[in-house]
């Protein structure tokens, strides 16, 4: 198995620590696992990106050029990476804040509204666990308690008490796939 993972969106979307913690997991697995970001020039608000890989078998180069997945949080992300995904991989797109659906027939094209989930369960930052959940249960990466025991590390204690709201995000995303 090898997870070659484009994920992408605006700056603030959580798209960092969705790759950081879909990497930890895996460490967590004892799997080969990379994570390479990429940020444009904004604090806030601006892209972000990054390339994450998740193996059994050794990983030669962080850089995602034919991805097996891409989870794209807006519009600017779906355009620019859409091409990039391998045929017959998959792409999960945030309904909520895409306006226009996939141009690509040879890939499997999830639309998920994520933001709008994530206000139902009280947390619109939520989005971005959401779409995690969504991936997960499609590919089967890493499994969940893996995500939740990487939650810990990445966010520390001081976070401990969003992990029921994360749990359900997750949750939340793997069933708008089924």
């Amino acid at each position: 198995m090898q997870e070659r993972v484009i994920m992408a969106g605006f700056g603030g979307q959580g798209v960092m620590s969705m790759g950081q913690l879909l990497t930890y997991a895996g460490m967590i697995e004892n799997k080969n696992v990379s994570w390479l970001p990429s940020y444009g020039p904004e604090m806030r608000g601006g892209t972000a990106n990054c390339n994450v890989m998740v193996s059994d078998n050794l990983i030669g180069s962080p850089i995602v050029t034919e991805a097996t997945a891409a989870i794209v949080m807006n519009r600017p992300s779906l355009d620019k990476f859409e091409d990039d995904i391998e045929a017959n991989g998959n792409l999960l797109i945030n309904s909520s804040l895409i306006d226009r659906k996939a141009n690509r027939d040879d890939v499997n094209v999830y639309y998920i509204p994520a933001n709008e989930i994530a206000v139902e369960l009280g947390n619109a930052k939520a989005a971005n666990m959401v779409m995690l959940g969504a991936y997960l249960e499609l590919t089967k990466a890493v499994g969940v308690e893996s995500i939740i025991e990487a939650f810990k590390k990445v966010f520390g204690e001081s976070k401990a008490h969003l992990i029921p709201l994360n749990k359900n995000a997750l949750e939340k995303g793997a069933e708008a796939v089924k």
